[in-house]
């Protein structure tokens, strides 16, 4: 249980990070724009605004989340496991997986569900099929009539190709095969392998990343918001 919210703290503290980065970014570059003629473009990526659900308890989670598909907005970060629809329970003493980035997801019930040493507290549970098994993951928590979800953290609820449409099919052509190359942002890089752990002191102008990559393990450097080095090795 202890686990389970390690994890999904960790999810929803990566993502706000990544979501201040890009405000503060935008800032920084609408001040530099005042002090020159002629200020650089604004990244289109600023402007993609994703719908977000806002369910309250679990029969509305349920509405909203089976009514259409969901893609995986943090990959290798969200661990799933077995479901017995008969029993309405998952085996959380066994762990199946980690959700793919950008994975489709046909989300086909909403339940709460007991985990280990949960000490009153009940998990909010997306149940969903895949390879002809089912399988649960949190969404959320409860504690009495206390709800707290993590969806739009951990979910797009509209395609992703549809949102970044100005992105070169190229670059869409590699993060639909889970590669990075040379040139890509560091947002298409987490679209591609997941999310990436910052490397030491960095600044806006250069920074390393060390990416999990679901045991293949990169490293990538970026200079001025673009990757300019991919090196395969162990991250720290």
């Amino acid at each position: 249980m202890k686990k389970i919210q390690i994890m999904l703290l960790v999810t929803v503290v990566a993502i706000g990070g990544r979501v201040g980065y890009a405000f503060y970014e935008r800032h920084h570059d609408n001040s530099r724009a005042m002090n020159k003629a002629q200020p650089p473009p604004l990244n289109p990526d600023y402007y993609v605004t994703p719908k977000k659900l806002y369910a309250y308890d679990l029969k509305t989670a349920r509405q909203q989340l089976t009514q259409q598909p969901e893609w995986v907005k943090v990959g290798y970060s969200i661990t799933y496991y077995p479901y017995s629809a008969a029993r309405r329970h998952a085996d959380f003493s066994h762990e199946s997986g980690l959700l793919l980035p950008l994975e489709r997801l046909e989300i086909k019930d909403v339940i709460l569900d007991t985990a280990p040493k949960s000490s009153g507290q009940r998990q909010v549970m997306a149940i969903f099929s895949k390879e002809n098994k089912t399988y649960a993951f949190p969404v959320g928590a409860v504690q009495g009539d206390d709800y707290r979800f993590y969806v739009n953290d951990m979910l797009f609820i509209e395609e992703p190709h549809t949102l970044y449409t100005h992105w070169p099919s190229d670059i869409w052509d590699s993060i639909d095969k889970h590669e990075v190359k040379s040139g890509m942002s560091e947002l298409q890089a987490d679209f591609a392998i997941g999310l990436g752990v910052p490397e030491g002191d960095s600044s806006e102008v250069q920074k390393t990343l060390d990416y999990a990559n679901g045991g293949k393990p990169l490293k990538i450097t970026y200079v001025n918001g673009k990757a300019t080095q991919i090196t395969s090795g162990p991250a720290s």
